[in-house]
């Protein structure tokens, strides 16, 4: 067997690999009508699993699929209008979306099957306002479900839009932003259970819906969505993986340099995988040999995994932080994290109980009153950490390393200030 290399975006078709267990499980959930809402740390697949799956049930010909990505969205309409504007690519649904659609679509005239998705987008949000928005909602929901075949609606990116909406342009959460999400969540609740078993929803996003709908109190619009976990691999698939590769790029990987790779990562993550060997590749290929050793993966991993220009990657996991956190509470992610890496991966107790107190003393107003704690959930949700009885402990090796490469140099802990 071998396979290709899958870059850096999602893959489907023949670069998808294993996770045929999840693609089941969507299926079954598809024909029974069961909302998922998907969950795993980010770049374990979550995108590439729901495309293959939307792929593979479409050409089945019982679904239409329309698959949206909310990561640019401001507002409830901009997302209405990426949902109507998506179901371009499904053919009974977008007949009957341009129908509902027509006074906003008219300036487009003959031009209408040809323009990109971004101008339908500008044309449809047009005809959203305040004051309209949920009646138009739920017109653009029956719309979906009167198509021909049921329609199967992933939602990529949702907790980011809930997280702008909480926080409007400010760092807090308002009442009103709170309002604002409250409505959004109920409107795709209400949604996805009048229209069950016509369109089913599946939800993912690169940060955690929960932690931030337990945040303010509102998981419960998050109920009807049953949770599907996507694990990271275990050595075996993690190897198999990296020996498809070495086959399809004429390379050899040992079983003992494929494990060397695997423990380096620690948290068998997809992508890291696949970037691991793609470095390793490379690395190769510059030395003008076809064997790898041990030595070459100690090299490989320092060099490449946590130079600067292996960062662009790994710099994403702080920035997501600080794209759903409140100021205090990325400032106790950034320290929380940085004192596990200074201390060999492992947050202890009685350091968190010292930062609980020094962020009790230093709180601002309008910040949580158990900004530790709220962030610690969210840590451990998200795949930062682990929780372990003497504390938490960062679950990737590469995320550990990386960390104290790029904040543990000027670190001083809070025990020693």
């Amino acid at each position: 067997m071998s396979i290709v290399k899958g870059g850096s975006n999602w893959v489907v078709g023949d670069k998808f690999f294993n996770r045929q267990a999840e693609l089941q499980i969507l299926a079954e959930r598809a024909q029974e009508g069961t909302h998922t809402l998907l969950t795993a740390p980010r770049r374990m697949g979550k995108t590439s699993l729901v495309r293959e799956s939307l792929r593979r049930l479409e050409e089945g010909g019982e679904y239409e699929t329309v698959f949206v990505d909310l990561e640019a969205a401001s507002d409830p309409a901009d997302a209405m209008a990426e949902i109507a504007a998506q179901s371009k690519y499904a053919t009974s649904a977008w007949s009957r979306v341009k129908s509902l659609y027509r006074k906003s679509l008219e300036g487009l005239g003959e031009r209408l099957e040809t323009v990109t998705v971004a101008s339908l987008q500008v044309h449809l949000r047009a005809g959203i306002a305040a004051g309209n928005r949920w009646r138009k909602g739920d017109e653009l929901f029956s719309a979906l479900a009167d198509s021909d075949h049921p329609v199967l609606l992933a939602i990529d990116e949702l907790p980011i839009l809930i997280n702008r909406l909480l926080r409007g342009s400010g760092e807090y959460i308002t009442p009103e932003g709170k309002q604002l999400a409250d409505e959004f969540l109920g409107w795709l609740r209400k949604n996805g259970q009048a229209h069950q078993g016509r369109v089913v929803i599946i939800l993912s996003g690169s940060v955690g819906l929960e932690p931030i709908l337990h945040r303010v109190g509102l998981s419960a619009q998050a109920n009807i969505y049953q949770p599907l976990t996507l694990k990271p691999w275990n050595e075996s698939v993690a190897t198999e993986c990296l020996k498809a590769l070495a086959d399809h790029y004429d390379i050899q990987l040992s079983i003992a340099v494929c494990r060397e790779m695997c423990g380096r990562l620690r948290h068998l993550v997809p992508h890291h995988i696949q970037q691991f060997f793609d470095h390793m590749h490379e690395h190769l290929r510059r030395e003008g040999r076809i064997r790898a050793t041990k030595d070459d993966v100690a090299q490989v991993y320092t060099s490449e995994m946590l130079s600067v220009r292996g960062q662009v990657d790994m710099e994403h996991y702080e920035g997501r932080l600080r794209s759903v956190l409140g100021a205090s509470e990325y400032r106790a992610a950034l320290e929380l994290l940085t004192e596990a890496a200074v201390s060999s991966g492992l947050l202890s107790n009685s350091a968190i109980e010292r930062y609980r107190q020094h962020f009790e003393i230093t709180k601002q107003p309008d910040e949580a009153d158990d900004v530790v704690d709220e962030v610690l959930h969210l840590l451990e949700h998200d795949g930062y950490f682990e929780k372990q009885e003497d504390g938490y402990r960062f679950l990737s090796g590469l995320l550990e390393d990386w960390w104290l490469a790029r904040h543990g140099r000027h670190f001083v802990s809070l025990q020693n200030r």
